[in-house]
């Protein structure tokens, strides 16, 4: 049986928090009034709430109703979370940093990220986010549509939750696959200029990722292995498969990096050696005209006298002379492997 209450209710401006619950008799209360909540939570079952922390109203409840540590709500508004876990007397206090590449930009390798925070209690689950979280909203979708799936217990749901902010760096990782794909060709076949600044982009969207995704393997780390009245061991093990996404996660972007590292290095030794071949061509040009400058120099200064001015073929010898020097030096830098 499923009772929904409307989250507007009179003289109430702001919406209300997402809320689902699941009694001990089967019953499904979906969106109901906060103030309903504490005989939610006394009649016993799961349940669990999702907070817009930029509204006002809901994010009251984490102090007014939940009775929350007041440093783990002030960090439940600070944008720049640091990653952890924290427990705290009656719940755990968990935030994890979901990403995905920014959709309103013009550079195709900008991360959007948000930082998820999650009160873990004996009966019940609360998640904070700013604005709309597409991890939260599809876990939602789900739990709404099977809300049967909440007798599995609100650390089942906390699970699926961080599982799915987690797989979220994967559609990441096929993107920078198929980046690294197109390398090769564009490095070494058309030497495209415009690569090298693609490869600092997707360098730095690596290096972030690492930097997001490190914190969490050790949250989810302490999931898996750390005893807690609040997980059970059965559960723990659904926390190691998502730990073990990480750890897949962690290697494929040390593997990228790796292979961006190369092929940057592989690049700048190409635009050395273009360079080296440029100025090779050069100094031969140089060194052939090396003797046409002199001995045309030679013959003309400006003197009364010279050797062969007064000569009917006197440029004709001139130009031999220089020609066979030319040629002279050509053969003494081929033999000494200069060319």
């Amino acid at each position: 049986m499923t009772r929904i209450v409307p989250t507007s209710v009179p003289g109430q401006v702001d919406p209300a928090p997402r809320t689902i619950h699941r009694s001990k008799q089967g019953e499904v209360v979906l969106d109901c009034h906060p103030r309903d909540v504490p005989a939610l939570l006394a009649a016993g079952g799961p349940l669990w709430m999702d907070i817009d922390s930029t509204v006002q109203s809901q994010h009251a409840l984490l102090e007014q109703l939940f009775r929350f540590h007041p440093l783990a709500i002030e960090d439940t508004l600070n944008p720049a979370s640091r990653v952890k876990l924290e427990e705290y007397p009656g719940f755990v206090y968990i935030v994890i940093r979901a990403v995905q590449l920014a959709a309103d930009t013009d550079d195709p390798y900008d991360l959007e990220t948000k930082d998820l925070h999650c009160f873990l209690g004996p009966s019940y689950l609360v998640t904070v986010h700013a604005g709309a979280m597409a991890p939260v909203d599809t876990v939602w979708e789900i739990m709404r549509r099977s809300p049967e799936l909440l007798d599995r217990g609100v650390e089942r749901t906390l699970h699926a939750v961080l599982d799915t902010a987690i797989d979220g760096y994967f559609p990441i990782l096929d993107q920078i696959d198929d980046f690294i794909d197109g390398l090769e060709e564009r490095v070494f076949a058309r030497f495209d200029q415009e690569a090298l600044r693609d490869l600092f982009q997707v360098k730095r969207l690596v290096l972030s990722l690492r930097r997001y995704l490190g914190p969490s393997r050790e949250v989810l780390n302490v999931l898996t292995n750390r005893p807690s009245t609040l997980v059970a061991q059965e559960v723990q093990i659904y926390f190691r498969d998502t730990y073990d996404h990480v750890l897949r996660i962690n290697d494929a972007l040390d593997t990228y990096r790796d292979l961006l590292s190369s092929t940057m290095d592989a690049y700048l030794t190409q635009v050395s050696n273009r360079l080296g071949a440029t100025t090779k061509g050069l100094s031969v040009v140089a060194t052939m005209s090396l003797p046409f400058v002199v001995v045309s120099g030679m013959w003309g200064m400006n003197f009364s006298r010279m050797p062969m001015a007064q000569w009917p073929n006197g440029f004709w010898v001139l130009l031999l002379v220089q020609l066979g020097l030319g040629l002279l030096l050509l053969m003494l830098l081929r033999r000494r492997n200069l060319l």
